[in-house]
Order: C-alpha cells, then sequence, then structure tokens
C-alpha cells in the first residue's frame, strides 16, 4: 500500500497548509489591521481575502484550546453565539496539539519549519525528548523556533499589540518560541480577559486572548461530558459579551488549534508490554494519538514500521520520515528540524492511541480526550469573525 493509501484507509487527511488554515490566520488579521508589512513569509492580505477577515482599525484574536469545530457542531445548541457567528471551517497543522498549532499561529509556518513537532519531541542536542509545552529538555526557545514572531514583528513596526493569558506564561519557552512580542497581560478568569480585550479595543491595534479550560476540561473527562459543555456554555456566554462591546471600528476572529476524540473503550497499546512495539525503538515522542519512533540505528526504520504496522493493521497510519515529509503531513522540513521527526511516524486513526507505561504517568495515560492525530475530529477547527 501507498503512504498515501495508509493515511487514507485509517480515516486520516493532510493539513491545508496555505489555504484554508490556522497559520493563516494571523497573517490575515495583521493585514486587516494595516499590519501586512510583518509578516515575511506568505502573502498576507491573501489569507485575509481567503478567510474573509474584515478591515478594522482593532482586532481582537481569540483561541480556545481544544475546540474543534465537530465537537462545537455536536455541541451546538450550548454554544448559540459560537456555532451562529462560526463562518469557515479551518485546518490546523500535524501533530494537532498545542505547542505545535501555537507556533503555526504565531509565526504563520508549519512544524517541518518550526520544528514543534509534537507535545514532547527528540532533541538532537541531548539524544532525549524535550517537553514543547512546558519546555522541559528543550534548548534556548529562539535557537529551538528560528522563525520570526509575528506578534514581534509586527509591535517592531509601530503596531500596539498585546496578548492576555496566564501571569505563569508570560516568558515561558512556548511563549518565547512563538508567541513574543508586544504587552503581556496576565490574568486569571476569562471574564477578566474579556474585559482587558474591550478596552484595548477601543484604539488601534492587535489584541491576542487565549483561553485553555476547555482542553483541561477536555483531558480531564471527555469532550462528551458535563465539564467540557459547562466550559463550552461559558465561553459562549463570555465572547458573546465581547462581541455586543466591541466598538465600531474593531472586531474579532476566534478560532481553535485542535479538536480531540474521547479514547474511553477504545484500543490501546501499550508499548512497555509488547516486546514488538519496543524492539530496535530507543525513543518515542510525541503522545499517544502521534508518535515519533527513534532508532540508533536508521537503517532499522523499515523493520520496525512494518512491526507497527503488523500489530496495529489499518487503524494507524505507519509511515517512514522520508514517506511523512513527502506526503506534507509537516509541511517544508528544514534541514535543522529533520532529526526532531521520527525515523517512523505513527498517526492513529479512529478513537486508538498508544501509550508507553515505561516513561508515561497514569494520569497520562489514563486521560480521556486527547489529539494529535489527522482524522476530521481533530484537524478541523472553527473560524469565526464578527466586526463591531
Amino acid at each position: 500500500m501507498t503512504p498515501g493509501g495508509r493515511l487514507a484507509a485509517a480515516g486520516l487527511s493532510v493539513p491545508d497548509y496555505g489555504g484554508l488554515e490556522l497559520g493563516a490566520v494571523l497573517p490575515g488579521v495583521l493585514a486587516a489591521v494595516g499590519a501586512a508589512d510583518a509578516v515575511a513569509a506568505r502573502d498576507a492580505e491573501a489569507d485575509r481575502v481567503r478567510l474573509g477577515i474584515p478591515a478594522a482599525e482593532h482586532i481582537v484574536v481569540v483561541l480556545i484550546d481544544g475546540l474543534g469545530h465537530h465537537q462545537l457542531d455536536a455541541r451546538k445548541g450550548h454554544a448559540p453565539f459560537l456555532r451562529g457567528t462560526e463562518s469557515a471551517v479551518i485546518t490546523a497543522g500535524f501533530p494537532t496539539t498545542t505547542a505545535t498549532s501555537l507556533a503555526l499561529f504565531g509565526t504563520g509556518r508549519p512544524s517541518g519549519a518550526t520544528g514543534m513537532t509534537g507535545y514532547t519531541a527528540h532533541n538532537p542536542a541531548t539524544g532525549a525528548a524535550a517537553n514543547l509545552v512546558s519546555w522541559e529538555g528543550a534548548d534556548d526557545p529562539h535557537r529551538w523556533q528560528r522563525e520570526p514572531s509575528l506578534l514581534a514583528a509586527a509591535h517592531e513596526r509601530g503596531l500596539s499589540v498585546a496578548s492576555l493569558g496566564q501571569a505563569k506564561f508570560e516568558g515561558s519557552g512556548l511563549t518565547r518560541a512563538a508567541l513574543a512580542g508586544g504587552d503581556f497581560i496576565g490574568t486569571t478568569g476569562l471574564a477578566e480577559r474579556v474585559d482587558q480585550a474591550i478596552r484595548r479595543a477601543r484604539t488601534p491595534g492587535l489584541t491576542y486572548l487565549y483561553w485553555g479550560a476547555l482542553d483541561r476540561q477536555g483531558h480531564k473527562h471527555g469532550w462528551q461530558s458535563e465539564p467540557w459543555t459547562a466550559a463550552l456554555e461559558d465561553a459562549d456566554q463570555e465572547l458573546r459579551r465581547l462581541r455586543a462591546r466591541l466598538p465600531r471600528h474593531a472586531a474579532m476572529v476566534i478560532t481553535a488549534d485542535h479538536g480531540m476524540v474521547d479514547v474511553t473503550g477504545a484500543p490501546r497499546w501499550d508499548i512497555g508490554a509488547d516486546p514488538a512495539l519496543a524492539q530496535d525503538v530507543r525513543l518515542v515522542a510525541g503522545e499517544p494519538r502521534m508518535l515519533h519512533l527513534h532508532m540508533d540505528d536508521a537503517s532499522a526504520a523499515p523493520a520496525v514500521a512494518e512491526r507497527w504496522r503488523s500489530v496495529l493493521g489499518e487503524g494507524a497510519a505507519v509511515l517512514e520520515r522520508a514517506e511523512a515529509v513527502a506526503l506534507g503531513l509537516f509541511g517544508p522540513v528544514s534541514g535543522h528540524v529533520e532529526d526532531r521527526i521520527g525515523d517512523v511516524v505513527v498517526a492513529m486513526g479512529g478513537r486508538a492511541t498508544v501509550v508507553d507505561s515505561r516513561t508515561q504517568t497514569p494520569e497520562a495515560i489514563g486521560l480521556v480526550g486527547v489529539h494529535g492525530s489527522l482524522t476530521r475530529e481533530e484537524l478541523d477547527v472553527p473560524l469565526l469573525v464578527a466586526a463591531g
């Protein structure tokens, strides 16, 4: 079977890089506020037109962690504002995970350029896995992620830029790697962030607002749970208030970094309990829905891939690195990023997962809602555009 056939057989899709995708959002927003010159790597005005973002003096960009289009559609009765305002469906990048998506959003470039290749990724300097959310085990953020931050570029050209998030994220490795630039305003609740966004929208500029409660509830309880639905209702209410209070010269754009699947009762394999999966694999990075398998000897990759295919069957796309790169899963891959991609890349279909009891905690293995792969449920995210 061809690599593309394996992807299709597992029910997986390739991100729409250069089209309707998360990497177009911030460039399009910058073009809409007159700062297209801050975007060097892509045509910001074309992104603006493609996504239907209107010209405005100030735009508030909201990123809701974990709000997939299909989850929103399934719970549309609980989010009348968000569902009624959705103007398009766009794709996240690959892997469909927060560190990768925030870098795609913040730079306009996919993981093959940013090196943000998963929740954890191989650090060639140490040979170990680096966590790209906590930044434990990663290099200096500006060495690891070399693409320019669009927020920083816009701020350097005189645009008033602010980021609204938890205070602990100010100066974090992930923030410095992908979302540095302008003022960082640490806030606790979504209502406080909305209040700040309303105040800032009175003058020209750009405000980026991040909200992570939905993703946290999804991981712990699943997106089909009552806590997830309650978090969605809270977000819908506050963002409706933001829309109602926007000045006439302002606009808002809402999107997300990935969707999610609930995996309770779904097939799960454990590398720590299956010698066929562990054989010849030195390091496992990524996450349970998308794995990077690294070998001491890359020539073992074909045999490892075949063993994994024999165990997982057509419920996963098991690809050698060159195959995954040729399919465009990571976008164009820079030379310094290549070794962060596994010798074998595993993208799970359906709701199945692969865990590793040798390195993962029981809490991590027991997460109900997870993401990372290329099902439409993980890949498709909403785009909502509203003017004041």
